[in-house]
């Protein structure tokens, strides 16, 4: 399906590709192959077992064709995978009745895990080796993953080390750490706990902050910036997410590192701003002022520079001189219009 088929038909807040953009961690831990992967199955079973990746590869293998959804913003139509469901491959583990939740577990650096409701596991979730054909990837979580459609993608797990299941839940990284929403059902568009907003009192104290040290390990969500002048421009590592920074005055601004996933940067004034590193992923800069900006080694899955309206109007950023180096994940429209406007990928 081309990236241009009708948006209508998409969940909310989505955009269609027809690419798998890559998100998260690129690569696994140390120690980490076909060789060497093994699937620990533990928890609420009646027989724990560890499942070598060779022995999966001996099982019969199914194929599955779905959407994908990513909370930053991207829709993929009609991924094709192959591999075995959860439900077979839990089968001979033996689960118990006490069993609630589903807890996966990646060989990664940052120990990522997810959680899911044991009956939605058993009904969606696969564990995966290939993806179109291919052999998955290891950027993509090669060479075995789980993928649950039915939520957003960051309950699909790069790296698969270890299943357990438990009798309570044990929200996982992207939960704890981002406060991604903890059921993540697309249709009804969780992406974030709004429990965990932050306060205006918070916000009060970001605004008028001189030094952000402190505020780089503390995640600023839904936080309304619009206008604001920031005291200093290192703004260096911060993680302000779905915040909106409408007609902020950040010209040459440090966001070196920074995450502002999701967020609308919409009329912004961010000329030679320094994005270098930084995740973008879902953020607007339609209407921003981006000339000699710079966005090197960029997440730009389903960012925006540009947004139209139902009236034929279109609200585009300015991009004259804006430099971007192997950036990641952009999506084809958007490309295609900094193309036009004769921004040079390198």
């Amino acid at each position: 399906m081309s990236a241009s088929a009708d948006s209508l038909v998409l969940p909310p807040g989505q955009a269609l590709t027809d690419k798998f953009p890559l998100v998260g961690e690129q690569t696994a831990a140390p120690g980490w192959s076909p060789e060497t992967c093994r699937v620990v199955i533990s928890g609420c079973v009646a027989r724990p077992l560890t499942l070598s990746f060779a022995e999966l590869l001996a099982r019969p293998s199914q194929r599955r064709v779905a959407d994908i959804h990513c909370v930053t913003g991207w829709s993929r139509r009609a991924l094709a995978f192959r591999g075995w469901p959860l439900a077979e491959v839990l089968a001979a583990a033996g689960v118990t009745d006490d069993a609630r939740y589903a807890r996966f577990i990646a060989h990664s650096n940052r120990k990522h895990d997810t959680s899911l409701p044991l009956a939605l596991a058993l009904e969606d979730t696969w564990l995966v080796h290939e993806i179109d054909g291919e052999p998955l990837s290891p950027e993509h979580g090669g060479p075995l993953r789980t993928i649950t459609p039915g939520r957003y993608f960051y309950k699909s797990l790069k790296w698969l080390a270890a299943i357990e299941l438990l009798a309570e839940d044990r929200p996982g990284y992207w939960e704890r750490v981002s406060a991604y929403h903890n059921e993540a059902d697309f249709r009804l568009e969780q992406r974030f706990d709004e429990a965990r907003i932050s306060s205006m009192e918070t916000v009060a104290q970001f605004r008028e902050a001189t030094d952000f040290e402190s505020w780089r390990d503390t995640v600023l969500l839904k936080a309304r910036l619009g206008g604001w002048q920031p005291r200093t421009l290192d703004l260096s590592g911060i993680q302000a997410k779905a915040c909106s920074f409408r007609n902020a005055k950040l010209v040459g601004v440090n966001l070196r590192g920074a995450n502002l996933s999701l967020s609308n940067l919409e009329g912004a004034d961010l000329r030679d701003a320094d994005f270098t590193g930084a995740d973008l992923e879902g953020a607007s800069f339609a209407g921003a002022d981006l000339r000699g900006a710079r966005m090197i080694d960029v997440a730009l899955s389903a960012t925006r520079f540009f947004r139209d309206f139902a009236n034929g109007k279109r609200l585009a950023a300015q991009v004259d001189g804006l430099a971007i180096e192997n950036p990641q994940g952009l999506l084809e429209t958007q490309a295609a219009y900094l193309i036009e406007q004769g921004v040079r990928f390198i």
